[in-house]
């Protein structure tokens, strides 16, 4: 016990025991500067530096538009933008094609390459209109793959609503107003939500994007499955920015609303929301005022 005691005492002075920190003119040795440090007033000092270069860090990370600039970070605002320069880009490279075309016409009729016939940009236009019944919509090995598997009969039944109550909190995908509602003997297991063109579309709940790709009718289509059995859909969108297999959280921002598809007549977001394998209607668990 002695021991101890007497090793308790010299670190305690060890602790306590005053130093002084001399700065010295190399040349002249007069002395500049001086401090009176123990290794407790270090010790004390490193902490608090340290807590404060952590929480300095840590706030820079998380609240200030630096953290954009860590390398493998890309915010949402970031994503919509590179979206909208995409869109911006083909409208100018059409527009280009457009003019090009316009003064090439021009020069082939000043030179009598053609004959005198009734040019104006009107007519460019036309040729640049597409035609749909050109295009190929028939579903892709991996649409049919995916109807089959949500349209299993054996399984479940669409036209059988689901009745187990939820335990987790649904949020409004959009802002916007329901321009068409659930309707089971029309086969319309959705809501539509009339919204502004590239509007922010949310995630309803935390899960996983189990599907993010185009399909012929229903334009851009992102899925994403929740817990207790839930899986929402947004179809029609017009742009993605999430991938297959992306862990999202509650209202973060998966899409932009849009009107892509073949079944569209206006920007709007096509809401379905599906538990244990059967349509449900959204109004029942999401309030969309």
């Amino acid at each position: 016990m002695a021991v101890k005691k007497i090793n308790k005492g010299k670190f305690r002075k060890k602790l306590i025991a005053k130093y002084r920190l001399v700065i010295l003119n190399e040349d002249t040795f007069e002395e500049k500067l001086s401090f009176k440090l123990t290794r407790l007033n270090v010790f004390v000092a490193g902490t608090v530096f340290s807590i404060i270069l952590i929480f300095c860090t840590t706030y820079i990370i998380a609240f200030t538009s630096l953290r954009e600039y860590i390398p493998g970070y890309s915010s949402t605002k970031l994503k919509r933008d590179a979206s909208n320069l995409i869109y911006q880009a083909d409208s100018l490279q059409q527009v280009l094609d457009i003019n090009s075309l316009y003064i090439l016409k021009i020069q082939q009729l000043l030179t009598g390459k053609i004959d005198e016939i009734k040019l104006d940009k009107d007519s460019i236009l036309k040729s640049f209109q597409y035609n749909k019944d050109t295009f190929n919509l028939d579903p892709s090995a991996f649409d049919l793959e995916f109807r089959q598997e949500i349209e299993r009969a054996d399984r479940f039944s669409l036209f059988n609503e689901a009745t187990r109550e939820a335990d987790i909190v649904f949020f409004a995908p959009v802002k916007g107003t329901i321009s068409d509602g659930y309707n089971v003997k029309l086969k319309h297991f959705a809501v539509d939500i009339a919204t502004s063109m590239g509007a922010p579309v949310k995630s309803v709940a935390d899960g996983t994007v189990i599907f993010a790709e185009w399909t012929a009718g229903t334009g851009y289509v992102i899925i994403v499955e929740h817990s207790r059995g839930f899986i929402s859909i947004y179809k029609h969108n017009k742009a993605l920015h999430k991938n297959q297999g992306d862990v999202v959280q509650t209202g973060e921002v998966i899409a932009s609303a849009g009107n892509s598809g073949e079944y569209t007549t206006g920007p709007h977001l096509h809401f379905e929301l599906w538990s244990d394998g059967n349509p449900v209607n959204p109004i029942n668990f999401i309030d969309f005022n």
